[in-house]
């Protein structure tokens, strides 16, 4: 991708939602293949994804698939081989977490580093640039100061930097959870996280006090860049990265049409600056609705720490979606409830989602069988799904929200986009009759010819405005009219019987040329001799799972190479999940909070808290110097009992010199 091109990049479950991201104005898609995709239940065949690449190529679109698990030794060849099979179904690129893929035979394919790869420093993404990664996308925790940071140190030219904008937030940095795999042996590095993060927690100080009582602590509110994108690309951003390959059809489209319509207005705003921006793919997109993210399912917003650290990150009440209020209840019935509108516009519909919070401040859902409107200004009355005796604490002057708008999400179902590619046609006059030539905004050319004999028009301003009508009717092809030209000595009059195949002729021509000229995106090679990485000791925080991952990093001068956690070579207490976000900042009791505040200044330190869920136990160290905290525990012994799922044997302890 080019320096000053931007890239709306959407995520998909299967092809079908892909296709329907380039409708919405993706310039790539991200999807997993049928092993090895980081998403137990989002696999799809190569000849599903060969459909999407097809399909995406059209409009110059790309598409990457993700590769990034970490892979055992007798997963590189299966691997490799799928590699092979998806370059050749025309994938443009593989989105890869273990660097052991590197040492094997992978087809001319362009490699991008996942967000598994914890990118956060300008050394680590510059060794992946150098290493042969053209895009890297960075750790959602970063500041606009930091991206542009790594932007300086890194070249343009050979490497794109990708961005998180939208999506839900993994509270560790990515590649740094292993808290799955100790409790379940089911590893987030390998695509089956338990979601550990999600769950409520009681939280103990070091005096054993109870600071917080069944609190989602390690919860996070969803990603919301909206405000920042202009920012982000100052800052040097180029990718512009949508979360939720495990989404439905409504989000991706609604998600993506969102982040259509900001690219779309800053890339008009700048068309007249001295380094004009533009799209990485071709084609203007018509909405049939007006998009919405507050629509889909959120556990509301936060742009975490691009403005940098604050308070509101989380989403410590609940991990589900709390909606938007709509109103309160003004009576309980015996089977039904009343409730006041907060808006006399708000329609409720058979179908909708409500919910409510609870005295225990639990989100509790209340689905809708039937909804009347009431004579009385603002007021339903609605008949739930569920007993009235089951919805805890529903009372009159609850608020109550929408979470799901039917309305809203039958809108979405229906045909809700369409993406067409400008074209200029051009009529001539020929020898032997006519010739129709249409050329696209990207400057592919085609030409189709009609040998006829041409007949005088009776009415010449008639003649003109029918040629020119017939001819902008491009129908069911990917293209729109910008200009019909005619070039003719004379008004002629030509039956639709002719000019309709031409027309048709001549759009199959030019979508032709266009998949004739589509070029696979280049493969970057590493510079020589290798580059050396950053530190010289990897730790299990590497996820160097397989003997290939260590021959590359040993390449790369390191010298001490752990094996990853699931390895199970660390039965002891470790750090589980490293995070930017700190429960004791959430909670008000930052030593750094305290400083200069009269009776509290010096009172309050960084000790260790405990976390605790049923009979789980798990400890939070404080790191303060680079402000983030610890996750620690320890394998549980059915996991350790379970066995070594790949036994290794890297460095544990530095070689001897000529060793």
């Amino acid at each position: 991708m080019l320096p000053h091109h931007l890239e709306l990049l959407s995520p998909a479950r299967d092809a079908d939602i892909g296709i329907e991201a380039v409708n919405h104005g993706a310039d790539a898609v991200y999807i997993g293949g049928p092993s090895f995709g980081a998403r137990t239940s989002a696999d799809n065949s190569v000849k599903e994804i060969a459909r999407l690449a097809k399909y995406a190529h059209r409009f110059g679109s790309r598409i990457f698939v993700t590769m990034n698990t970490i892979l055992r030794d007798d997963e590189l060849e299966p691997a490799r081989k799928l590699a092979w099979q998806l370059f050749d179904a025309g994938v443009d690129a593989l989105i890869i977490q273990d660097m052991g893929l590197l040492e094997i035979d992978l087809p001319p394919i362009q490699l991008h580093a996942s967000t598994q790869t914890d990118i956060r420093t300008p050394e680590k993404a510059r060794f992946l640039q150098d290493a042969g990664l053209s895009q890297i996308v960075l750790a959602r925790e970063l500041t606009l100061q930091q991206i542009a940071a790594i932007r300086a140190a890194t070249d343009p030219e050979r490497c794109t930097l990708e961005f998180f904008v939208h999506g839900a937030l993994c509270v560790a940095y990515s590649g740094q959870c292993f808290i799955s795999h100790a409790h379940t042996g089911r590893s987030a590095n390998r695509g089956d996280c338990s979601q550990a993060c999600r769950l409520p927690y009681e939280v103990k100080d070091s005096q054993g006090r109870i600071v917080a009582h069944d609190k989602h602590v390690l919860s996070m509110k969803d990603n919301n860049q909206s405000d920042n994108l202009r920012a982000l690309i100052d800052a040097g951003a180029r990718s512009f990265k949508i979360e939720g390959r495990y989404k439905d059809m409504g989000y991706v489209k609604n998600i993506t049409a969102h982040y259509r319509v900001l690219l779309d207005e800053i890339l008009e705003d700048r068309q007249s600056s001295a380094n004009p921006l533009a799209r990485s793919s071709s084609g203007t997109c018509t909405l049939h609705f007006q998009p919405d993210p507050d629509q889909n399912f959120n556990r509301e917003f936060t742009d975490y720490f691009v403005q940098g650290r604050k308070e509101d990150i989380g989403a410590f009440d609940t991990p589900k979606n709390p909606g938007r209020p709509i109103g309160y209840v003004t009576q309980v019935g015996p089977n039904f409830v009343e409730l006041e509108t907060d808006d006399p516009a708000t329609v409720i519909h058979n179908g909708d989602g409500l919910c409510y919070l609870d005295l225990q401040k639990e989100l509790t859902g209340l689905q809708i069988n039937r909804a009347e409107r009431l004579p009385a200004p603002n007021r339903w009355r609605v008949y739930p799904k569920d007993a009235i005796e089951t919805l805890k604490d529903l009372r009159k002057n609850t608020v109550v929200n929408r979470n799901r708008d039917m309305d809203w999400v039958r809108s979405l179902e229906k045909k809700s986009a369409e993406r067409r590619i400008g074209a200029w046609l051009q009529l001539d006059e020929t020898p032997q009759g006519l010739s129709l030539t249409a050329t696209d905004e990207d400057g592919h050319c085609a030409t189709a010819t009609l040998p006829c004999t041409l007949e005088r028009a009776k009415d010449a301003a008639q003649a003109q405005s029918k040629l020119r009508e017939a001819l902008a009717r491009l129908g069911d092809t990917i293209f729109e009219p910008i200009d019909v030209t005619l070039n003719l000595s004379q008004p002629w009059f030509v039956p639709a019987s002719l000019l309709n195949p031409l027309r048709r002729e001549a759009m199959e021509k030019l979508e032709a040329a266009r998949a004739a000229a589509w070029q696979r995106l280049p493969r970057a090679q590493p510079v020589q001799p290798p580059a050396p990485y950053p530190e010289d000791t990897l730790t299990y925080l590497a996820n160097v799972f397989n003997h290939k991952a260590r021959d590359f990093y040993a390449k790369h001068g390191v010298k001490v190479i752990a094996a990853a956690y699931e390895s199970q070579e660390e039965p002891g207490e470790v750090s589980l999940m490293i995070t930017k976000h700190c429960v004791r900042f959430s909670l008000s009791l930052c030593p750094k909070q305290a400083k200069g505040v009269t009776g509290v200044q010096g009172t309050v330190r960084a000790e260790p808290m405990q976390l605790i869920h049923g009979d789980e136990k798990l400890t939070l160290r404080f790191d303060c110097k680079p402000c983030e905290m610890h996750v620690v525990g320890k394998m549980k012994p059915a996991v350790l009992k379970a066995g070594q799922i790949s036994p290794l044997k890297f460095y544990r302890t530095r070689p001897l010199v000529g060793a």
